[in-house]
């Protein structure tokens, strides 16, 4: 089973990724990413999605023309685990 992250590694991850934010009910990041047009927007979940899905580690996403909203958090952990600050690095390497 996956390991939910306690407070240290939680403020670690946080650290590294300054660009998204705690969502503490859901013990979640959470980071939206703006792009020119919408044709961006969704190259851009295209190439996050498969690498989602090689790392078997998948977001919860929404899309609204240029706009993508991303939330991590690992349901088998209940919160947030190495896994999501994994995505979370492998995301912002595609920028």
């Amino acid at each position: 089973m996956v390991q939910k992250l306690d407070d240290a590694a939680r403020a670690g991850l946080l650290a590294r990724f300054p660009e998204w934010t705690h969502e503490p009910v859901r013990d979640a990041i959470t980071r939206r990413f703006q792009f020119d047009d919408f044709a961006q927007a969704f190259g851009f979940m295209t190439s996050v999605a498969i690498l989602a899905e090689k790392m078997d580690h998948h977001p919860e996403w929404s899309n609204v023309y240029n706009r993508v909203d991303i939330l991590l958090t690992t349901h088998d952990a209940d919160g947030l685990s190495e896994r999501d600050a994994k995505l979370a690095g492998a995301i912002e390497a595609l920028l």
